[in-house]
């Protein structure tokens, strides 16, 4: 009997000792720490109809939880893997030290030092490549640098297919093989 009165009065104390003054709550979290979420060593996975459509692995996400232009931010890296129509091959893989992808546009946005590479060994570099999901078309206005085999193409603008098989150099130079047939004349 007296260990339960004894358990009855700690219950009654705790419950009257519980009081969340709002001032503190405010002083210990500011409202831009309640609007972010971070996630570490993160492996994301996008399917579509139980197909693997991509895998994105990063150390770092941070979600910007903004109502009206919520963004997920990946300051330490990113690399996303491409997956074919069946969900198991990698089509293309993607790396570069800073992404965001913006929730409401579907647009992907991967920065510094980007390396797209296709599977038939083709690789692009450049320092900034937009990714609009939606159209699964990749695009920049930066300096790209192509290679496959032994040719190296550079250019300034770069438009692709997701699977890099399409794609498109704007202002294009460099050294390309050709294959000539017949004779030159000067």
């Amino acid at each position: 009997m007296i260990k339960n009165a004894f358990y009855i009065l700690i219950t009654a104390l705790s419950f009257t000792a519980c009081e969340n003054d709002i001032a503190e709550v405010n002083r210990l979290f500011s409202n831009k720490e309640t609007q972010v979420e971070t996630a570490l060593g993160v492996e994301m996975l996008y399917s579509d109809s139980a197909i693997m459509d991509l895998r994105i692995v990063s150390p770092k996400l941070i979600r910007h939880l903004d109502k009206r232009n919520p963004f997920q931010e990946f300051p330490d890296g990113i690399e996303i893997e491409f997956y074919d129509d069946k969900g198991i091959e990698v089509t293309a893989r993607m790396t570069a030290n800073y992404a965001q992808r913006y929730d409401n546009e579907s647009k992907f946005i991967v920065r510094d030092s980007v390396v797209w590479m296709s599977e038939n060994g083709e690789k692009l570099e450049t320092e900034e490549l937009i990714w609009e999901e939606e159209k699964d078309r990749v695009h920049t206005n930066k300096f790209v640098i192509v290679r496959r085999g032994d040719e190296i193409i550079y250019g300034h603008g770069f438009e692709s297919n997701k699977d890099f098989t399409e794609w498109t150099i704007r202002a294009i130079e460099g050294r390309i093989k050709a294959d000539v047939a017949g004779d030159f004349k000067g």
